[in-house]
C-alpha cells in the first residue's frame, strides 16, 4: 500500500449557525482556530486548512493578536486559505451575483488581511451545486474544488477526482470528500481503513479530512499522534500532513486524464428547497434591491455627483452573504436562528433602501420639470438595461374624477385606480402601464383635473370567471377556484387540457427531507369560498379566488392586462398546517417536452420524472402542439420561491413545507410532544404565467422574470430647474440574450464595474453602451458566459475586462 497516498487534510467544519446561534458559532470559531495554532507549535510537520473570510473577520475584530497568529503561520504556509468565499453558502439557492460577491468580498478580505487568495473552492457540507459554479470559481481565482453532497448514493459520478465543467467550457479540478469531512478526536485508525477500497487505478492518491467538526474543534492531539503512528504500518497507504491545494497541484503535474462532468451535482436534502419560506424571500429581496441600488448609486455618481455608499454597500452584501450559509439559507436550523438572520437582511435592506433613495432623489431633482400647479410630476426609474413595459403602481392623494395621466411628450396614458393600502380617506393607488427605457427613467404627469384631456384606453372583457383579452382567454371553476381553461386565441389552442390546482400533500420527512426525492404522498386540495372580479380598468382586470383548507386560507388575485400574455397572480397564503406541503400545479398541454429551469447565471435542462428541483426566477415547460405541429410553452415565474417539480405533463411550484424546526432524522418526534412549525401563519409572494408561441428564449422568459423580482422605482417630484432631460436611458444592450446584471463602483477606485451574462446557451457578439459617456463595449460571449468590464472614470482610458474580484487573474 506504500505506493499509494493518502493527502491528510486537517480541518475544522465548523457551522456558525445550525443547531445553535451566530453568537455561539463566535466563540466556537475563536476555541477552533486557538486549537488550530496550539497543534502547529506542538507539531512542527502539522498543517491546517480553513475557509470562510466571515469568521476570519470575527477573529480579527475579536482577537487582534490571535489573528497575527494566524498571519504569521499563513505566511509560513502550514494555515492554508481555501474556499475563498465569505461563507460556505447554499450552492443553490443564491442568485448568480451572490455567489460573485461570495468571491469578490472573500478573496479582497484573504488579500488584504493575510496576504493571499484561495485557489481551492471548498463546500464540503452544502447541499448539491449548480452547474455554472465551475466559471464563477474560475473568474473568482480558483482552479480546485471540493465537496461531499451529493454522496455517491444521491448521483453516481465517474470518480473520486473529476474535472467539472460548465456551459461556457470553465473546468475546475473537483474532488467528492470520501465518507465524511470531518473526524472524532480519537485515533483514525477506522477513518483511514474504510477509504482503503476508494483507491481506483490509475489514480493512487486521494484526500482524506479529519478534524472534530461541525461545532468546530478541529485536529486533536490524538489525530494527529496516530498518523504518525500508522505511517509505519506496512498494510496502510503512506499518510501525509498536506493542503488541498498540494493535492490538485500533485494532480494536475501527475498527467492523468481525469473525467469530465458536465451537469450540476444534485441531490441532496430537496426538502430544503422550500423548507421556511421567510429566509428564502428575504434573500431574493435583499438580493435584487442592493443590486439596484448600486445601480443607480453608481450612475448616480458619475452623474449629479452623489456619494457613493461603498461601505454602506459592502456591509449590507456581507450581511447577505452570511445568512446565505447552508444551514441558514436552506432553512435547517433552530428557530432563533431566523430572528437573527432577519436582523441581519434588515440591516441590508435598509441600506440598499436608503441608497437608492439618495440615487434616485439625486438623478429626478436633476431633472428639468416646467412649473404647473395642476399636475403631480411622477418619475419612474428602469433598473433593467432594456426597454420595459411593466405595471406601475404607487400611492397618491389628490386625485380627482377628471385626473388624466400624461407622458413627458403631453400624451394621454391609460390609468386607473385600485384598492389604496390606505383605509382613509384622499389617499388612492395609481396603476398604469410604463413604457421605459433601458437603464432610465421617465417622467409622467398626473394631472389633477383636465377640461381639455379625458383619459383613455378600454378594460378587457372580465366577469367573475372569465379574464379574456385580445390574446388569451382564462376562466376559473366557480365551485373549485382552478383555472379551468386558459386558451391562446391566435392558435385556438388550449394550454391548461386539466386545469391549475393547488395541492396539499402529506409530508412527515424531516426539515431536510432526507432520502426523499418526490414528494408524492397522500394528496387534497383546496375548496374555493369565493370567486369574483375586484379589479376593472383600462390597465387590467383582476379576479380574486378564494380558497380553504383545513384551517388555511389561500387567496389568489389574477391580474390580466390588454394586448399582454404575462398573467400576474398575487398570492396570500394563512398555513395553519402541520407535516404538509402546498404545490400550486399546472398541467402543460403539449407533446415532446422540454423543461428548464434557471440556475445562478445559467441554465440547465431536467427530465419531468418528479423529482424536487431547485430554480430560481423561473421555470419553462415547452414542447410541441399535437394538433398544429406548433412550438408551445408555459413559462412559471416568482419572486420568493426556489422549489419545483415537474411529472409528466405537470408543472408544480412548491409554495411552502411545515416540518418541526430543525428536525434531523433519526430523531423521532414525540406524538404527545409540542413543537414549533416552519411557515405557519400569514406569507405573501408574486408569480406570473407567460404562455407563448415558440420557446422561451424567443418569449423573453428570463427579462420577464427580471421585470417581476426587481421592479421599477417611482419618485412623486415637483417642479424645478434641471440639467437634465425628462427621460433618458444609460446603459442598453444590443442583443436580447444578454443581460446586464450588475453596475456597480470599483472596489478601489472610481471607475464603473458593469456585469453581463449570455442566457441563451448562443455563442454571441455584442455591444453594450453606455451613450451618455459616449461608451461602447464590444464583446463575444461564449454560451451563457459571464463578462465583468471595468469603464475607467478617465474618458480617454480604454474599457478593460477583468475577473469577477476586479484585478486580472494569474493564468491557470
Amino acid at each position: 500500500m506504500k505506493d499509494k497516498k493518502l493527502y491528510m487534510i486537517g480541518n475544522a467544519h465548523l457551522d456558525p449557525v445550525w443547531l445553535w446561534q451566530w453568537q455561539e458559532g463566535f466563540q466556537e470559531a475563536k476555541a477552533t482556530f486557538r486549537s488550530a495554532l496550539d497543534r502547529m507549535k506542538e507539531s512542527e510537520d502539522f498543517i491546517f486548512t480553513s475557509s470562510s473570510a466571515a469568521m476570519y473577520e470575527w477573529i480579527e475584530n475579536n482577537d487582534p493578536s490571535m489573528f497575527e497568529e494566524i498571519r504569521a503561520r499563513v505566511s509560513e504556509g502550514r494555515w492554508n486559505i481555501v474556499g475563498g468565499w465569505w461563507i460556505q453558502p447554499d450552492c443553490n439557492i443564491p442568485s448568480g451575483e451572490s455567489f460573485v460577491r461570495q468571491g469578490l468580498y472573500g478573496q479582497r478580505y484573504f488579500k488584504e488581511k493575510l496576504g493571499v487568495t484561495a485557489k481551492v473552492g471548498y463546500n464540503v457540507d452544502s447541499f448539491g451545486h449548480n452547474g455554472m459554479l465551475p466559471q464563477i470559481l474560475k473568474k473568482s481565482g480558483m482552479d480546485y474544488y471540493v465537496m461531499m453532497r451529493p454522496m455517491p448514493n444521491e448521483k453516481g459520478l465517474p470518480g473520486r477526482t473529476f474535472w467539472w465543467q460548465s456551459d461556457d467550457g470553465s473546468k475546475v479540478l473537483t474532488f467528492r470528500i470520501m465518507y465524511e469531512y470531518l473526524s472524532w478526536g480519537k485515533d483514525l485508525e477506522n477513518h483511514v481503513r474504510r477509504c482503503l477500497g476508494e483507491f481506483k487505478e490509475p489514480l493512487n492518491d486521494l484526500m482524506l479530512f479529519y478534524g472534530v467538526g461541525n461545532h468546530g474543534g478541529g485536529p486533536t492531539k490524538e489525530n494527529i499522534a496516530s498518523i504518525r503512528r500508522m505511517n509505519g504500518e506496512a498494510g496502510l497507504p503512506k499518510l501525509e500532513f498536506a493542503t488541498p491545494d498540494r493535492y490538485f497541484e500533485d494532480m494536475v503535474e501527475s498527467g492523468l486524464a481525469f473525467p469530465v462532468v458536465h451537469d450540476d451535482l444534485q441531490h441532496h436534502a430537496s426538502g430544503c428547497y422550500a423548507a421556511h419560506s421567510g429566509i428564502k424571500q428575504w434573500n431574493r429581496q435583499a438580493e435584487n434591491r442592493l443590486i439596484a441600488a448600486e445601480k443607480f448609486s453608481a450612475l448616480a455618481s458619475w452623474i449629479t455627483g452623489q456619494p457613493y455608499p461603498q461601505a454602506d454597500l459592502s456591509r449590507a452584501w456581507k450581511n447577505v452573504l452570511f445568512n446565505q450559509f447552508h444551514d441558514i439559507l436552506a432553512g435547517t436550523s433552530l428557530e432563533a436562528a431566523y430572528d437573527d438572520a432577519r436582523y441581519l437582511f434588515g440591516e441590508a435592506m435598509a441600506i440598499a433602501d436608503r441608497s437608492l433613495n439618495y440615487a434616485v432623489q439625486s438623478l429626478s431633482w436633476n431633472i428639468g420639470i416646467e412649473q404647473d400647479e395642476s399636475m403631480h410630476p411622477i418619475v419612474v426609474f428602469n433598473p433593467h438595461a432594456w426597454q420595459s413595459r411593466v405595471n406601475v403602481e404607487l400611492e397618491v392623494g389628490g386625485m380627482k374624477d377628471a385626473s388624466v395621466l400624461l407622458d413627458e411628450t403631453g400624451k394621454p396614458v391609460p390609468f386607473q385606480t385600485v384598492k389604496s393600502q390606505a383605509s382613509a380617506r384622499g389617499r388612492y393607488r395609481l396603476s398604469f402601464m410604463a413604457d421605459l427605457p433601458p437603464l432610465g427613467y421617465r417622467t409622467y404627469k398626473l394631472v389633477k383635473e383636465s377640461a381639455s384631456l379625458k383619459p383613455i384606453g378600454e378594460p378587457i372583457s372580465a366577469s367573475d370567471l372569465v379574464l379574456e383579452n385580445g390574446l388569451l382567454r382564462l376562466e376559473f371553476d366557480k365551485q373549485t377556484g382552478f383555472i379551468k381553461s386558459l386558451k391562446d386565441k391566435e392558435l385556438n389552442f388550449e394550454v391548461m387540457k386539466d386545469g391549475a390546482r393547488p395541492v396539499v400533500i402529506e409530508d412527515k420527512s424531516d426539515t431536510w427531507s432526507h432520502d426523499v426525492l418526490h414528494f408524492n404522498g397522500p394528496s387534497e386540495t383546496f375548496s374555493a369560498a369565493k370567486v369574483l372580479r375586484i379589479e376593472h380598468g383600462p390597465v387590467k382586470s383582476v379576479v380574486r379566488v378564494v380558497s380553504e383548507y383545513g384551517s388555511s386560507k389561500l387567496v389568489q388575485d389574477f391580474a390580466m392586462y390588454p394586448g399582454s400574455k404575462q398573467i400576474d397572480v398575487s398570492v396570500t397564503v394563512d398555513w395553519r398546517e402541520k407535516f404538509k406541503m402546498l404545490k400550486l400545479v399546472f398541467p402543460v398541454n403539449v407533446i415532446f417536452s422540454k423543461q428548464t429551469y434557471e440556475i445562478p447565471y445559467g441554465t440547465i435542462e431536467r427530465e419531468h420524472n418528479g423529482e424536487e428541483e431547485p430554480g430560481q426566477n423561473w421555470v419553462d415547460y415547452t414542447g410541441i402542439v399535437q394538433e398544429t405541429n406548433d412550438v408551445y410553452g408555459l413559462s412559471l415565474m416568482n419572486d420568493a420561491k426556489y422549489s419545483y417539480s415537474m411529472h409528466a405533463k405537470e408543472m408544480a411550484l412548491t409554495v411552502l413545507r411545515s416540518p418541526i424546526y430543525a428536525h434531523h432524522v433519526p430523531y423521532e418526534p414525540d406524538p404527545n410532544g409540542e413543537y414549533s412549525f416552519i411557515d405557519q401563519g400569514i406569507q405573501h409572494f408574486n408569480y406570473s404565467l407567460l404562455p407563448h408561441q415558440g420557446t422561451w428564449e424567443q418569449a423573453g422568459t428570463a427579462r420577464r422574470a427580471a421585470e417581476l423580482n426587481c421592479k421599477p422605482v417611482a419618485v412623486i417630484e415637483t417642479f424645478h430647474e434641471g440639467k437634465l432631460p425628462q427621460t433618458d436611458s444609460f446603459v442598453n444592450v444590443d442583443h436580447d440574450n444578454i443581460i446586464v446584471s450588475a453596475v456597480k463602483k470599483a472596489e478601489d477606485n472610481d471607475d464603473l464595474i458593469v456585469r453581463c451574462y449570455e442566457t441563451a446557451k448562443r455563442a454571441t457578439s455584442a455591444e453594450i453602451r453606455l451613450p451618455k459617456w459616449n461608451r461602447v463595449i464590444r464583446a463575444d460571449f461564449k454560451p451563457s458566459e459571464i463578462k465583468t468590464f471595468r469603464v475607467p472614470a478617465n474618458a480617454e482610458a480604454a474599457v478593460t475586462e477583468t475577473s469577477m474580484l476586479e484585478w486580472e487573474l494569474a493564468k491557470a
